[in-house]
């Protein structure tokens, strides 16, 4: 558990000792955010995903970093020329509460619009987080009937979960969809 000082600081973002630094992820960041992801995947609220899964997409995602130690991470998938999920969005039980998830999605965001993405989903049991953040829940088909017949193509699990596909409903049971027009 951070000490009184750095629980005061974890939300402002500076440098200085005890604040968080969010920044994009890099190879050695795979193992600690493996580990972040085993107690979420045992209780079944994230999907387990082999090492080279984590590795292939490094690029996707952006860690938190408190006093040079990973904190939380987060990743953006681009799914279609306007579309975009938020994947595997976590902080570690002792930084949750101060800031750590919301600067990580924020960070998100703004890859995803210098990516030129107008609309981002997530699969969550987090609803309330995501709602805060301008996230609502969809039903049906979120997408032209166009786009849907070129994505339904995709062996891509996360675009199967966005389209409601049944193949995927036993790994999404109690998630809900949601989604954010920037």
């Amino acid at each position: 558990m951070p000490d009184e000082g750095a629980q005061a600081t974890l939300a402002s973002g500076g440098s200085r000792p005890g604040s968080v630094v969010i920044r994009r992820a890099r190879t050695a960041d795979i193992r600690t955010i493996r580990e972040i992801v085993r107690p979420h995947a045992e209780s079944r609220v994230l999907v387990s995903k082999d090492a080279v899964t984590y590795y292939e997409s490094v690029q996707q995602f952006r860690v938190a970093e408190l006093d040079g130690q990973v904190v939380g991470f987060g990743a953006l998938h681009v799914m279609w020329e306007d579309l975009a999920e938020v994947r595997t969005l976590a902080v570690q039980p002792e930084a949750k509460g101060h800031g750590v998830g919301s600067r990580l999605l924020e960070a998100l965001l703004e890859d995803a619009r210098e990516l030129g993405v107008q609309r981002v989903f997530c699969l969550t049991f987090e609803v309330d987080f995501f709602a805060r953040h301008g996230f609502e829940v969809i039903e049906g088909r979120a997408v032209d009937p166009e786009v849907y017949a070129e994505l339904v193509r995709s062996y891509d699990e996360g675009v199967a979960e966005f389209l409601d596909l049944e193949r995927v409903k036993p790994n999404t049971l109690g998630n809900t969809r949601m989604l954010r027009t920037l």
